[in-house]
């Protein structure tokens, strides 16, 4: 049984929603990525969504893009990510790790040797903002035979074909983007326009449905809630993440930042 399913099951079971905090690898610091993810999960995450820092982030808003190019200017590299996931992996064999980044440095290292090492240090999915699902099926062979999930994303521009195609293909869990346009915590969130696309979308997809993009608090997290499997929080954790002066600290802000999210989310049950 893999991570994702285990995870989500258990979940479904005791009738809680999944808590997936992203945070930039190498940001705040290189020393802080494995400290902090520890602890996420200790503070109530349940899958762990850690960027790849890229040079040119285009789906991404203000918050990441400077988070991503400081952990860049750190000398966080794809080589750094998984080192980092290899190093999480000595105290947490459970929890479920997805990559989320683009297309352009998996490219680089060739999707086979990037699938396999991804694999060896303890990935578990990779969600590829730039890669069409007309043009993923190549890629997604390569990581299911190293047991890697290629995770979806759903918006709601997506056609109500192509919707259905990204369900038919849909591994691990279906990120559901609730606002057209860039990541960040943003006042545009409309939680009735989004709960309406995520029940049809629950009633297509095979895997479970996590919203994210928008959720910036507790507030909005228990909001998206009621209606998805789970909820994102990726600009609001990075920005407060940023001003962590050493590891213990970001792991502090990070544990007091979650918390509140996941008290939230248990209170919808």
């Amino acid at each position: 049984m893999s991570r994702f399913q285990h995870t989500f099951d258990r979940l479904k079971a005791g009738g809680r929603k999944a808590l997936i905090p992203f945070i930039t690898a190498g940001d705040p610091s290189l020393e802080a990525t494995v400290p902090v993810m520890h602890a996420l999960v200790a503070a109530g995450a349940d899958v762990i969504e850690l960027g790849v820092p890229f040079s040119d982030p285009g789906a991404d808003g203000p918050t990441i893009q400077r988070s991503s190019e400081r952990a860049l200017g750190r000398g966080a590299g794809l080589s750094y990510v998984l080192r980092a996931v290899a190093e999480f992996r000595q105290r947490d064999q459970a929890t479920p790790v997805v990559l989320m980044g683009y297309l352009n440095p998996v490219e680089i290292k060739g999707t086979g040797a990037f699938a396999a090492e991804a694999a060896q240090a303890g990935v578990d999915g990779v969600l590829l903002v730039d890669l069409p699902p007309e043009e993923a099926d190549e890629t997604r062979v390569v990581f299911n035979r190293h047991g890697l999930s290629l995770i979806a994303l759903a918006s709601p521009t997506t056609s109500e074909s192509r919707l259905r195609r990204l369900c038919e293909q849909a591994q691990g869990y279906l990120y559901y983007v609730s606002f057209a346009g860039v990541t960040g915590a943003s006042e545009r969130l409309d939680t009735a326009a989004a709960s309406e696309r995520l029940r049809h979308i629950r009633q297509l997809s095979p895997v479970p449905v996590a919203a994210g993009f928008g959720i910036r608090d507790a507030a909005s997290a228990r909001a998206m809630a009621s209606d998805a499997d789970g909820v994102v929080v990726g600009s609001a954790l990075v920005d407060m993440l940023a001003g962590a002066s050493d590891a213990g600290q970001a792991s502090t802000s990070a544990s007091e930042f979650l918390r509140p999210l996941r008290q939230a989310l248990d209170s919808t049950t």
